[in-house]
Order: C-alpha cells, then structure tokens, then sequence
C-alpha cells in the first residue's frame, strides 16, 4: 500500500508490514507514533489500554516520560500478550504497571520506572535497559537476550577496535546485569542472580585490560568455576586433569608391584589398554588423595602425581563450596 493511498493516517507501519490506522497529527505519524509530541507526566493509562485492546498497533509506540502507572496491559484470553516492541518508555512512570507476557524486544526501557510492576515471562530481547528501576518488580521468568543490547555493541566496538566505545557500553552491560541481579535476588529468583553475577563479572573483566594478570586470572576463574556458578566447570576441569595425568603416567611409567607400567609399542592393542586403565585408576586415586600405595611413581613422573596431588585436593574442596552454594538457593 503506498503512502499516498494511506494520506490524512498515520504512516508508521509495523516489522510484519500492517500499517496504522490512527489520525496523522501533523507530522506523518499519530499521537502513539509521534516522537515529536511531548508526552512528559501526560495521563495516558486509560487511553493506552482502550488503544490496545481497540486493536490499534502497539508497535513502536513513542512514549518517553508519559505516565503509566497502574497500567493493565494484560492481554486477557490469549497465549500471547500484547506486542510492544521497538517501543519507547524512556523515563516513562510504569509504576505497579501489570504487564504479564507483553513483549517488548528492541524497546526502550531506559530509567524507565517500574517499582512494583509485573514483568512475569515479559520478552525483553534487544531492550534498552540501563537505569531501569525494579525494585520490587516481579521478574520471574523475563527473557533476556543472550548478549543484551549494550553488551552486543560493546562487542562490535571491540571487533571495531574502538576501544572507548566498548569500554562504555561493557560498563553499562555491566550496571544493568547488576540491577537485574539485585532485583532477583530479593525475589529469591536464584538461579537469574547467578546468571546475572557471571555476567556482570564477565562484563567487569572486559573492562580489563587485555593482556593484565588481572584479566588474565579473571578468565581462569570464569573456565575453572565460572565465577562460583558452574559446578559443571570444576567437574570437566577434574576429568580433564585426571586424563591428561593419566596420560602423563602413561607415557612415563609408574611402579606396581616391582613391575612398570608403561606405553609399550611391541604389546598388543589389548595389553596397552589394560595398562593404560592401570594408570587411569592411578591418576583418580591420585587426584582424590586417597594413596592407597599399590601403585607408586617414578622418575619425573612423581613431578605430575605431586601436582596432580595438590590440584586435586584444592579442586574438590572448591566444588564442595560451589555445589553447596549452589543448592542451598
């Protein structure tokens, strides 16, 4: 449909191509997709909601400061709630706003005030959330991108190399996961504060940096425990030293009863496999610090046992720590 058959309407259409049928004030665009009209305090929360449930588009409404509090955008009788994105609410007064299963992806929510408002499975993909007030705000079951918005340019930045621009935006990535994480975690929502405390570290890390010790040793962090909240980090981290050590003894010898076992490329396939499960078995009694001193090592191969020894005690005292904090949300 070309615009000049829509003359005297509103020319916004929406991303799945349904133009809207509201008046033109002026500029092109009516008084929901004006961005121009100033909407600053302006009562609009009866009028919103007979907007939306006339029908109208609730796509990239421009709604920066406009009052909203108490608002019901609870689209009753359907699986799906009302679709906001690409909206605006700058500063907007959500305050005890119902807004059960709306979908706001690519929406603007910044400063935008929310204090008591029901966010329940809300679809905030892509949104701009920095400065965002949640505080008593029900967040159970919101989806966030992956990467949120600020962390997704910061990234570009950095493969940009416009260093200023990614330190920036990982920054306010980094304020936003806080927030969120601060809001789950007076809900009692703990497994979105654990996801919100990795990325928020994760953020701070690539603040860093690139080649310091401190960015360095962050990163070993994250991969061994994923900053106290990947238990499944330190147990891959342990079968992956138990092997790589099982290897190293293979390759050097230990002693069992007079005899060393050892990689041995005359023997047969057989032969090898059962002495490598010797080592094997060796390398988790090792790691476990049991000793029961049936098999022993020798040569440098004490070097690895040692290690292995020392690593293994520290590893599985930090899963106890990190499963239990873990379980105990």
């Amino acid at each position: 449909m070309h615009e000049t058959e829509k003359f005297g309407s509103c020319k916004y259409c929406s991303p799945n191509g349904n133009y809207c049928q509201e008046v033109d004030m002026g500029n092109g665009f009516c008084f929901w997709h004006d961005s121009s009209f100033d909407k600053k305090g302006m009562e609009l929360t009866d009028k919103l909601e007979r907007y939306a449930n006339n029908g109208g588009i609730t796509q990239g409404l421009q709604l920066k400061r406009a009052n909203l509090s108490g608002i019901n955008l609870v689209k009753k009788g359907s699986s799906h709630g009302f679709d906001f994105s690409g909206s605006d609410f700058y500063r907007a007064n959500l305050r005890g706003a119902h807004l059960f299963n709306i979908k706001l992806s690519n929406s603007s929510l910044m400063k935008a005030d929310l204090t008591e408002a029901n966010l329940h499975c809300a679809k905030l993909e892509d949104a701009n959330l920095l400065g965002i007030k949640l505080n008593n705000a029900k967040i159970d079951n919101i989806h966030l991108s992956q990467q949120i918005m600020q962390e997704k340019v910061a990234h570009e930045a950095v493969k940009k190399k416009d260093q200023e621009g990614a330190l920036d935006n990982f920054e306010q990535a980094e304020e936003i996961y806080r927030d969120i994480r601060k809001a789950a975690e007076n809900q009692g929502l703990f497994e979105l504060a654990g996801y919100c405390i990795h990325k928020e570290l994760t953020m701070r890390r690539m603040r860093m940096p690139q080649f310091s010790n401190a960015r360095l040793v962050s990163k070993i962090v994250d991969l061994f425990c994923g900053y106290g909240e990947r238990p499944m980090n330190v147990i891959v981290f342990s079968l992956a030293l138990i092997l790589t050590c099982a290897f190293g003894y293979y390759l050097l010898g230990v002693n069992y009863q007079g005899e060393v076992i050892q990689l041995d490329l005359s023997a047969s396939l057989s032969q090898n496999l059962n002495e490598f499960f010797g080592v094997l078995y060796y390398s988790v009694v090792t790691f476990t610090t049991l000793g029961y001193g049936d098999i022993t090592p020798i040569g440098p191969a004490r070097i690895i046992a040692a290690f292995e020894a020392f690593v293994g005690s520290f590893t599985i005292a930090l899963f106890v720590v990190v499963f239990v904090k873990k379980m105990t949300r």
